[in-house]
């Protein structure tokens, strides 16, 4: 087996005085789909940021790569949460992916030879290269995610963390963003760690699942992580796992939000209600 790209090793992490979570152990190896589960405010965002150099461990240590974690490592790729440009941008789609590629994301812009020719293929691996002359305000959610994707492959990252890249986009746009996430790292073997609220559009992607709950977390396949008994233990109360229409639904959860950990944003109240229970 090759050496672990991430290596997280007795990590705890305070947050205003809260402990979020102590003890976590974990090990990525390349090309590893790992997706991140839990409540609202259980630190898995976080969590990116300590692995990105932007928030300071209160014990144990991170490793990418073999080495410790650092600001504006361009080894590490990451895909934030979905939000919308304004309409009145005028970048072009090319000039987000190129902010990736010309190093505008840690400092001034030096263009490089084969800058061009770089950020043309990454167009084409994202499925934008229609719109590449485009102002990004005037793109769909879904076209601008594809550009950000684009942005965090320039520099074929060994490891890519994505923070709930799926939010607010549709069923068809969720599904596409998934597959060029997946297809980069069974191509070229970049570890993934995914934070998501819901792991349907990824389940068939993922290789295991770190759920954190309450300061605690658990670690393991899906089907060891995602069972009625394993989610009561970690939660300290009674939480069901369903399956229905091909979709797992979890039940009960003590502190649901508006919408329910496992379920998309485009569910009615009702049904919210109804998951709470």
């Amino acid at each position: 087996m090759s050496a672990p790209v991430l290596e997280i090793s007795g990590a705890a992490l305070r947050l205003r005085g809260r402990e979020l979570w102590s003890g976590l152990d974990l090990a990525i190896q390349p090309g590893e789909f790992v997706a991140v589960l839990g409540p609202s405010g259980s630190g898995k965002t976080t969590l990116l940021r300590a692995i990105l150099g932007l928030r300071e461990l209160s014990a144990g240590t991170i490793r990418v790569e073999g080495k410790p974690v650092r600001k504006g490592n361009r080894r590490i790729g990451y895909i934030p949460q979905q939000r919308p440009f304004t309409p009145g941008t005028s970048l072009r789609a090319r000039d987000l992916v190129a902010l990736g590629v010309n190093g505008a994301r840690f400092g001034f812009p030096i263009p490089r030879r084969g800058d061009h020719a770089r950020v043309d293929a990454l167009l084409e691996a994202v499925g934008a290269a229609r719109y590449a002359d485009d102002p990004v305000g005037s793109l769909s959610g879904g076209e601008q995610q594809r550009l950000r994707v684009g942005q965090a492959l320039a520099d074929a990252p060994g490891l890519l963390l994505c923070d709930e890249p799926l939010s607010s986009l549709d069923l068809a746009n969720q599904r596409a963003v998934t597959a060029i996430i997946d297809r980069e790292r069974r191509e070229h073997g970049a570890a993934v760690l995914f934070v998501t609220h819901d792991v349907n559009p990824i389940l068939e992607s993922v290789d295991r699942i770190l759920y954190i709950a309450g300061g605690r977390f658990t670690f393991g396949s899906p089907a060891e992580v995602l069972r009625t008994e394993v989610l009561s233990e970690l939660y300290g109360a009674p939480v069901e796992v369903l399956r229905a229409g091909g979709r797992l639904v979890v039940v009960g959860i003590p502190d649901a939000e508006p919408h329910h950990p496992h379920e998309h944003h485009d569910h009615d109240h009702h049904d919210d209600a109804e998951a709470r229970a």
